[in-house]
């Protein structure tokens, strides 16, 4: 098992820079994708079609937050590895749908339709990788997951993004259905066949009468917003804001990856060893980043470390998040790793739509920090709650699978 779990690992992981690639890139392709789908708006106000273009990320975080648990509970007997397989064969139709689709509105069902996997993806390829790790590895398991999401930041994101500026966004999406067929013959060569959890679709669901799953799923997805507000309006802060080229975009992803990298391998390890800590600090820090963002955005320097700051204090709260939902949901991990997923796609949806709105209204291109700093405040105080109940009817340790 040694000698297959990292080639597994890896493989894994591949599918997770897809998916960062499928979910981040609009973000520094937003001008382009005004530009070319809302022309006439665009014309009109730059600004106002900028806004309008965000709904590509928004109704792809819709798309997971549908996704997640229908998948998790329709799938519970499914052997993991197919379930993995299955689902990079819909990241695959749902990403040359969304390359294809002639009108911002096929694309934007497109883009929903390529959101339904994604929470599910992470749910079972991040049980399946805690389950190669070992016992008591869940969150190092998850990290390991989502170690693809902060390489797809690192270097993934922006190459793609570069390319959809110079050869249009279209062409962007198509090579990213390409690493999803990449990770799809990975994953069918390198994992090992692994039996489902032996849960049922009653049991995953029996799981949402929790309150404590709820509530921590709506510390995730109100919290980590502050994250996505500022996150997907960088390229437009770059460049408004900054008075940077547009060239410059994909190195400021360039540092919200290398952050992203830094702050997940730290939080893994944390979440690991004191999950109540390493989610009351990453929630700290990630208020703290966004409110430095905000102030320093103008300067490049500024800029560059805030975008860092961002994306090391978001990973780091990552795993934590992921293992705390499953620590809550005992029984039904699955379902549990799904909906943390719906959760930060929530707060995907949730983040990118309000830094959307304040854009709108005229209040500028750093307005979406001061929403992310609320965000992450309401996040901070809920996560203190879940804990402090803890303490009156603890959750029972899941059982890895």
């Amino acid at each position: 098992m040694n000698q297959k779990r990292w080639p597994a690992l890896l493989a894994l992981a591949l599918g997770a820079v897809a998916i960062g690639l499928t979910e981040f890139v609009p973000s520094g392709l937003l001008p382009q994708i005004a530009g070319n789908l809302l022309g006439d708006e665009y014309t009109r106000s730059p600004s106002d079609a900028v806004a309008h273009a965000g709904w590509m990320v928004t109704i792809y975080a819709l798309g997971v937050v549908a996704g997640a648990p229908l998948i998790a509970a329709l799938t519970a007997r499914m052997p993991r590895k197919r379930l993995v397989l299955g689902l990079l064969v819909l990241f695959v139709a749902g990403t040359v749908a969304s390359a294809l689709a002639p009108t911002f509105g096929l694309v934007l069902t497109a883009r929903f339709v390529a959101g339904l996997p994604h929470g599910a993806y992470f749910g079972a390829a991040g049980l399946l990788a805690a389950s190669l790790m070992g016992p008591g590895s869940e969150g190092r398991g998850f990290a390991a997951v989502l170690s693809g999401l902060t390489i797809s930041n690192v270097v993934g994101v922006p190459a793609i993004t570069r390319l959809g500026q110079e050869a249009g966004w279209r062409v962007a999406y198509l090579v990213i259905a390409g690493v999803f067929a990449l990770a799809l013959l990975a994953v069918a060569a390198t994992v090992p066949d692994a039996p489902a959890a032996g849960g049922s679709p009653a049991a995953e669901l029996r799981s949402l009468r929790r309150g404590q799953v709820w509530l921590v799923a709506a510390t995730g997805a109100i919290g980590f917003a502050g994250f996505f507000a500022v996150n997907s309006y960088i390229a437009p802060v770059t460049t408004e804001v900054t008075g940077l080229s547009a060239g410059t975009v994909p190195w400021v992803l360039v540092a919200v990856g290398l952050g992203m990298t830094a702050g997940n391998a730290l939080g893994g390890w944390y979440a690991d060893r004191d999950l109540r800590r390493a989610t009351l600090i990453g929630f700290t820090a990630l208020i703290a980043a966004v409110a430095f963002f905000g102030l320093a955005a103008p300067t490049t320097i500024g800029l560059f470390t805030g975008a860092f700051l961002i994306g090391a204090s978001s990973l780091f709260l990552g795993p934590a998040l992921q293992a705390r939902l499953i620590a809550v949901a005992p029984g039904a991990q699955l379902m549990g790793a799904a909906v943390n997923q719906s959760a930060m796609n929530i707060a995907n949806s949730l983040g990118a739509a309000l830094g959307g709105a304040v854009i709108a209204a005229g209040l500028g291109y750093r307005a979406p920090a001061w929403v992310g700093i609320a965000l992450g405040a309401v996040g901070l105080i809920l996560a203190t709650v879940s804990f402090a109940l803890d303490r009156s009817t603890p959750a029972p340790e899941p059982a890895l699978h």
